[in-house]
């Protein structure tokens, strides 16, 4: 084989189409864009728009809501942490807490807390500190001789207590 015998397999590299070059090309005049008009032209179309008629969105009902308040907690099965424990990853004499967790690789990271849930069964003795728990993993817990830590937000107890100070005016 020589430099000049190298060559792409065929039909791996497919040439572009040639648009608006005559109506012998198959692409010609509109050059596949339709009419007239705005779709016609290069830019933004609008999407979702219906010809004046109100459109589907604006139709149909608005349903729920966002809650800007939620924590956004990071979800631990106990099968996991019996997986660190037995690969030597997590200490299970020490306290297992959001940075633990992460500094062994079971997170990437904690977001806003951690919440310590019942798939899977615990053999060591552990001390958990998280943001929540369900009740089968604190039974879980508890009955391998461990003991679960529920890590109230700070954050949301002094907003509280604030709020409990203000007197509520209204404009009368």
């Amino acid at each position: 084989m020589k430099l000049n015998e190298i060559a792409d397999n065929a039909g791996s590299r497919k040439k572009r189409m040639r648009v608006g070059r005559g109506i012998g090309s198959g692409k010609g005049k509109q050059a596949g864009r339709g009419g007239k008009g705005q779709t016609a032209r290069s830019g933004v179309r609008i999407k979702g728009f219906e010809g004046g008629q109100m459109p589907l969105h604006r139709r149909l009902p608005k349903r729920g809501f966002n809650n800007i308040f939620a924590l956004d907690l990071t979800e631990v099965n106990l099968d996991r942490l019996q997986e660190a424990i037995d690969a030597k990853k997590l200490d299970a004499g020490a306290t297992v807490n959001a940075e633990s967790l992460v500094k062994s690789g079971i997170l990437r990271r904690s977001k806003d807390g951690v919440r310590l849930l019942g798939r899977g069964e615990l053999k060591s003795k552990l001390t958990v500190e998280v943001h929540g728990a369900t009740k089968s993993a604190i039974a879980a817990v508890e009955k391998a001789g461990g003991s679960v830590k529920i890590l109230a937000p700070a954050k949301d107890a002094a907003a509280q207590k604030a709020a409990a100070k203000k007197p509520n005016r209204k404009a009368s």
